[in-house]
């Protein structure tokens, strides 16, 4: 029996439950291979499926609640600080939002199988105000689904995962070193395309002060709202003035905006 194996079969439930809720609320530990092994005992008659189900799903309810309760009372201001910390910080909140605003509800099933999309569904119900009972069915359901899969996929080819997990072990120190490289090349080069969004957002940037010296010395800049439907419900407070205009739009519409006049853009 391999190292992560053991652990599951010593610890079971809490295990389980404990990386499965460190992973929904956003801790860099993913939690799918520790329900592949687990459906793997599971299929060796080492543990109860149903029990580790349900550790599963109740994690995620509670991760993901509290996630829904900050965006409910906090808004959109939740998602700003999840999308400073995010490696792609040029599409967390926008993709999100429109995926929410395309699927509502519905979307919160399929969320867990979307890279980025798990954590920050949860506070994007909040912050639009969905009501908590069709958060928790909806969310539940999403949940069971992906548990579900997880330990499944373990239990029907336990031989294969065990032999798999065998292997990596048997390289020693060289399967961390490997599994570390590729992890580390992979946040390197996001790391570069944030830093590089970055500074191109410093240059082009201007602030409110600067904004408002325009406006009263009779510049008259275009001042566009390019946050999504969402959002603006989340927050109906906008620049005086401002045209609305969805970020999808922007490439086909720039052209009929006025051209001798500095045009601003604001978003979430």
């Amino acid at each position: 029996m391999t190292d992560l194996s053991s652990k599951v079969a010593q610890y079971g439930l809490p295990f389980v439950f404990l990386n499965v809720l460190g992973e929904q609320l956003g801790l860099p530990i993913p939690a799918f291979p520790t329900l592949l092994v687990a459906g793997a005992l599971v299929g060796l008659g080492l543990h109860s499926g149903p029990e580790l189900l349900a550790a599963a799903v109740l994690a995620c309810l509670i991760a993901d609640t509290a996630w829904y309760g900050l965006g409910r009372r906090y808004g959109h201001r939740v998602l700003s600080l999840l999308c400073r910390v995010s490696l792609s910080p040029v599409s967390c909140v926008r993709h999100t939002e429109s995926l929410f605003e395309r699927w509502g509800a519905r979307s919160l099933v399929a969320a867990k199988f979307v890279p980025g999309f798990s954590t920050v569904a949860p506070p994007v119900a909040g912050a639009t105000r969905l009501p908590a009972p069709a958060f928790l069915i909806y969310d539940g359901l999403g949940a069971l689904i992906w548990a579900g899969l997880g330990i499944g996929l373990g239990m029907i080819f336990h031989d294969a995962i065990d032999r798999v997990i065998t292997y990596l072990e048997s390289l020693g120190g060289w399967a961390l070193v490997i599994v570390g490289a590729a992890l580390g090349v992979f946040m390197f080069v996001k790391w570069r395309e944030r830093k590089k969004f970055y500074n191109e957002q410093r240059l082009a940037r201007i602030g409110v002060q600067e904004l408002n010296g325009l406006i009263n010395d009779g510049q008259a800049p275009v001042v566009v709202d390019v946050r999504s439907p969402a959002a603006r419900r989340g927050d109906p407070r906008r620049i005086p003035g401002a045209l609305l205009l969805d970020a999808t739009e922007l490439e086909r519409k720039v052209p009929e905006l006025p051209s001798d006049r500095e045009i601003i853009l604001y978003c979430t």
